[in-house]
Order: structure tokens, then sequence, then C-alpha cells
């Protein structure tokens, strides 16, 4: 009996033993399936930051891409704005003499057939970013026309200068760019000149307004231009030819430079027009180097006479210059 018992402690103990045996098995199991999985865990996070960081610059070159765009675009605007002219400033302005001239010419000439009035006016004012002729003995003479109103004779201008491939200014007010949009355009596509004559052409000269006055006429035309068909002036034209030195220090200032004659006539009345053989001939009477030619494309005896004045030129040695406001 005392044998029995003993076998079955001895047995109560082995299953004890083997138990426990079975629970630490189980225990370690668990233990390595727990290290697993936190390894595991941790190398998805770790895949996860790197694919962060693998995508993060992929991001902000995207951001660079799009921040550096405008950039570029500002850096080409500031070299096309380079091309033009940056009039010192004149201070002082409201202290300037503000007493209207009216531009005109005497009949006296020097050996080369220019104006001595131009020439005396240019070195006069040559401090205030003005031409009243081109101070050159070259052979070159500059083709400019005034535009206040449409008067339907533009196209057949712009076809002539086409054809002959000649250029020419054209100075326009803002009602005129307004109200003949194309031929603006045209102008600008074929390569002429668009030079800025006022908003409202005021009949009694620049000098009869405002500093404040005189500036808006001269940057709401500017501004119309730009914002209408991308287009930066640079040359600018006094209506009725009535200047001041205060006026020609205001245009300085809204970084323009201004642009008179030293040939014109009569051909702005549209119901009183000058004869064609006449008109032909004393244009080439007049022709001399630099010479800047004001012609209204509201005449229909420039339109007519245009082309044949154009041959004649070139015929006597002279080009037809491309106006910039650096000459």
């Amino acid at each position: 009996m005392k044998n029995k018992t003993v076998k079955m402690i001895i047995r109560a103990i082995f299953c004890l033993l083997l138990l426990t045996v079975v629970i630490l098995a189980l225990l370690g199991l668990q233990h390595l399936l727990k290290n697993s999985q936190e390894k595991k865990n941790q190398t998805m996070t770790t895949a996860t930051e790197q694919k962060a960081v693998t995508e993060e610059p992929v991001s902000t070159e995207e951001n660079v891409i799009e921040q550096v765009q405008p950039e570029t675009e500002m850096e080409t605007e500031t070299e096309t704005e380079a091309v033009t002219l940056q009039n010192p400033v004149i201070p002082n302005v409201e202290a300037l003499d503000n007493t209207s001239q009216g531009w005109g010419m005497g009949p006296t000439r020097d050996e080369l057939n220019r104006p001595v009035d131009a020439l005396s006016y240019q070195e006069k004012y040559a401090g205030y970013s003005v031409d009243f002729i081109k101070p050159t003995e070259e052979k070159v003479i500059y083709l400019t026309f005034d535009e206040g109103y449409e008067y339907g004779m533009t196209a057949q201008i712009l076809d002539t200068l086409k054809e002959k491939n000649a250029p020419a200014v054209f100075f326009v007010t803002k009602p005129y760019a307004e109200s003949s949009p194309e031929l603006v355009r045209r102008m600008i596509d074929e390569g002429h000149v668009v030079g800025n004559h006022t908003v409202h052409h005021p009949s009694s000269g620049m000098p009869s307004l405002s500093i404040t006055d005189q500036t808006n006429e001269i940057m709401e035309t500017d501004a119309y231009l730009k914002e209408n068909f991308g287009y930066s002036m640079s040359l600018f034209r006094y209506p009725t030819g009535q200047f001041s030195e205060q006026s020609l220090a205001v245009v300085n200032n809204c970084n323009y430079r201004s642009v008179f004659w030293s040939f014109a006539y009569k051909d702005w009345d549209v119901n009183n027009q000058p004869d064609e053989t006449e008109s032909l001939n004393l244009l080439l009477q007049k022709v001399h180097p630099g010479a800047i030619y004001l012609l209204h494309a509201e005449s229909q005896t420039n339109t007519n006479i245009l082309g044949s004045f154009i041959d004649a030129v070139r015929a006597q040695g002279y080009t037809i210059g491309v106006y910039t406001d650096t000459l």
C-alpha cells in the first residue's frame, strides 16, 4: 500500500514538471512571436518613413517648379523692359517754366537741308529725352503718323508700308486704340512702333493741364496698350505740338521720349486735302538727314502719295529708318 502511494506521488510530480515545461515552452513561443511581430512592425515603419523621405523631395521639387516658373516669367519681363529707355528723373518739376510754346520752324536750313531751328531746339532741350530732329548726317528719314480718329486711311497706309518694306511710327490716342484694335494689332504685328498720343488729345496742349492730369493723359493710354495688346510704348507725341519745359520734364519722368518733327504741312484737314503732286514735290524738296516726317493718317493725299514718296527718297540714297527711343 505504501509503495502504491509513493508511485502516485512520483507520477503527480512528473506530470507537474511536464506541465511546467509545456507552459514555459508556450511562453517562450509567445515571446518569440511578439518579438517577430515587433521587428516586422519596425521594418514596415522604417519602410514607410523611407518612402515618405523618398517622396518628399518629389513633392518639394514640384513646389519649387511652381515657384520658379513665375520668377522665370518675371526675369523675362525684366529683360524686355531693359531694352526700353530709362530716363534720369528730373527733380522739382513744379518749379520749371510752364510757358506754352508752339512748335514750328523757320525757313533757314543748313548745308544738308536740315532746319536750323530743329537743330537748335534739339541741342537746347537735349536733357529732356526729346527729338526735334535726329542729329545725324546719315541719309535716313523717319515716317510718323498721328492717329486721333480713324478716317479709313490706315489700312491702306499699312498695306503700302508692307509692300515697300518700310517701317513707321503710329502715335495713337486711347480712344483710337479702343475703337480700332484690329489696326493697332496690325501695326504691332507688322513691326511698326506704336507711340503714345494721350487720352483726350487736349486742344489747348499739355501745358494747359496740371502735372497730375498730364501724367494721367500719358499713363492711362500706356496702361491700356499694355493690358489689351501686351505692348509697352516709349515714344510720345504732343497734341497740337504745344509744349513747355515743365511738360517736357513730365513726359521724361513718365519714362518716355518726346518726338516732335522736322517736317510737317497742312495735311490734317480732311475737307481740304492738299494737291497730291504739289505735296509729293514738297515732301521731296524738304528731305534731309535725320528728318522726322509728321504725317496724318486721316489724309487721303498722304495715303495716295506714300508709295511714290518712299520710292523717290530711296532713289536719292535715303533709307527709311526704324525709330528707336535711343537714337
